[in-house]
């Protein structure tokens, strides 16, 4: 178990692998981001993406789980208080496989029994940067004043 006092400014952590499919991809969308360039392949080749992406909100989804299954299931996660900067930077298209990075940029203990990391996420494909968020997570500190 990860705790608040495990946590220090400049860890990094990678984790995750998850290939976003084509059905996954037209499925979100339709439910949560029905643009056409996410949802119709023949539209989405007339886009100025060439073809069909995923929603941003769905990268983001996928490196969440991915966050909370490498990470915050292992820790004594609290919650967050928010993220901030969030950028899609390159589309994610059928086939891709994301991979993330959790880099610690603050910690800050606060009062009471918990503490506050923020970390920056970031989702790649193929080495590179395809979506960015900073986090204010909460973690339960090992012990309490």
């Amino acid at each position: 178990m990860q705790y608040f006092e495990d946590m220090t400014e400049g860890d990094v952590r990678e984790f995750g692998e998850y290939t976003m499919t084509r059905e996954e991809i037209l499925e979100f969308a339709n439910q949560y981001d029905p643009q056409p360039f996410h949802t119709d392949e023949e539209a989405a080749k007339e886009s100025q993406f060439g073809g069909l992406i995923a929603s941003g909100w769905h990268t983001a989804s996928a490196c969440m789980r991915m966050l909370v299954d490498n990470h915050l299931s292992e820790s004594a996660s609290a919650g967050a208080r928010g993220i901030r900067e969030l950028k899609w930077i390159r589309p994610v298209r059928p086939g891709d496989t994301l991979t993330c990075e959790s880099e610690v940029i603050e910690t800050d203990p606060g009062e009471g029994p918990v503490g506050t990391v923020t970390s920056r996420l970031t989702g790649f494909v193929d080495g590179e940067p395809v979506v960015q968020w900073t986090a204010e997570a909460m973690f339960e500190k090992r012990e309490t004043e």
